[in-house]
């Protein structure tokens, strides 16, 4: 008797301990932002073995740095290696590191970055998908867990993925720096990819969207006033507001509709435009226009051999101008604007000439806007007043079977009104739409 009390005892203590995990679970995932994962935290083992092979995976990338071109057999290339507990594995490791290096990203800071000390950030996603998000601690890069078909689209696709930034090296397109797997030997395998983080550097950030160009489902309850905790806004939340760029516009419209033809030649659909926005200050709004400043910022936007940003910066985001121009003069807004079009009109009357077609702009033309001193330049824009962080994510759902059957379903519940699962066709017209309707 005395037994079966206690039994009901703990049934009863071990019913009010889950009632309590998962109360809290669904406190926490109503709350968006990032958590620290310390020792206490459910994912701190998972990333403590990521941390790990990352080390060795990068390092191994430093040891044997490879100068030659890529072959084929790079993108096919698997690197296993044993660890206490677990197996981690490196996908197609040469190809990712060339586009690291193509970024200005060094495998050193990439390293230090991804595998040090300090804990991994956990970000609270309002994502359908069952995906774990992790950032770095420095917020510079993403990681997130993909299921196998997603890992297989993408390693499959990978060289028409790095064709098309080698051709577009100013792309809107999430920039992708790693695949990866994992196996604990009680656990399931985990796949993950390591991505360069939109929203970087994020310290003045004062919104965040995720825009998919459509309605049902397309709200998210913003944060209180004064509330610190981070939340990614929908289409709805945009609405009467512009991206105000001025001189910048048609570039995004252009490369907006250059990146989503590419998804849509890959039959892609659902995937994000991430848009962030923060005030200008006012040495920023003249960017500090030298003759130096302007002649290195047009050099890293018109030529794909110096686009990427190489320097390591002292400061988060800002990159040291060039010393070796010598010419240091201020100029003001509009010698600076003057100097801006004339780039691109000597571009076009090139294009004109006949060195390019229509279907493939040459790189003064299509990146003749200038990139700006921060590390994450490529994913950053100025207008006037605000500055943009913008990027395209989430671009591995393949327009499947299974999505033509819940575009239907779709269509049946929510008449008269647009959601996200439509024809990839209709989907990149759909989006290049919105930006057009929203931007000035």
């Amino acid at each position: 008797m005395q037994r079966s009390v206690a039994s009901r005892g703990f049934v009863k203590r071990s019913g009010t301990l889950k009632r309590r995990r998962w109360g809290g679970l669904r406190r926490q995932c109503e709350l968006l932002g990032l958590f620290e994962i310390d020792q206490q935290h459910e994912f701190y083992s998972l990333t403590c073995m990521m941390k790990e092979g990352l080390f060795s995976s990068i390092q191994t990338t430093i040891d044997h740095a490879s100068t030659s071109q890529l072959l084929e057999d790079d993108f096919r290339a698997e690197d296993t290696q044993n660890y206490k507990g677990f197996t981690f594995e490196t996908f197609a490791g040469p190809v990712f590191a060339t586009l690291r290096g193509s970024l200005g990203v060094t495998e050193q800071e990439y390293q230090q970055s991804l595998c040090s000390d300090k804990c991994y950030l956990q970000f609270i996603s309002n994502s359908k998908s069952r995906a774990d998000f992790f950032l770095t601690n420095d917020k510079r890069f993403f990681l997130k867990t993909q299921n196998e078909r997603e890992i297989r689209f993408l390693l499959d696709n990978l060289k028409n993925y790095m064709a098309h930034l080698q051709k577009y090296p100013h792309s809107l397109l999430v920039k992708l720096l790693g695949v990866h797997r994992i196996k604990i030997s009680w656990r399931q395998k985990k796949y993950f990819i390591v991505m360069q983080s939109v929203f970087y550097p994020d310290e003045r950030i004062s919104a965040r969207y995720d825009i998919k160009g459509c309605e049902v489902s397309r709200w998210t309850d913003p944060s209180p006033e004064g509330c610190q905790i981070i939340v990614v806004l929908k289409d709805l939340n945009f609405e009467g507001q512009y991206i105000t760029l001025d001189q910048q516009r048609s570039w995004l419209l252009r490369q907006m509709e250059i990146d989503t033809e590419f998804l849509r030649s890959l039959n892609v659909l659902d995937y994000s435009l991430l848009l962030a926005h923060q005030p200008l200050q006012q040495d920023e709004r003249h960017h500090g226009v030298s003759f130096a400043s302007l002649i290195m910022r047009t050099k890293r936007s018109v030529n794909p051999s110096t686009s990427p940003i190489t320097d390591v910066p002292p400061v988060p985001g800002a990159v040291p101008e060039d010393n070796s121009t010598f010419i240091s003069s201020e100029i003001d807004r509009d010698r600076f604007q003057q100097a801006q079009a004339g780039a691109g009109q000597r571009a076009e009357r090139h294009r004109v000439a006949g060195s390019e077609t229509e279907e493939r702009p040459d790189f003064e033309v299509q990146n003749r806007r200038l990139l700006l001193n921060l590390k994450n330049a490529l994913h950053v824009i100025d207008g006037p007043d605000q500055r943009y962080f913008i990027g395209i994510i989430d671009i591995f759902t393949v327009y499947s079977l299974k999505k033509k059957l819940e575009y239907w379903w779709k269509r049946l519940r929510h008449p008269e009104r647009s959601f996200s699962t439509v024809s990839p066709e209709m989907y990149c017209t759909r989006l290049c739409q919105w930006v057009l309707d929203h931007t000035k």
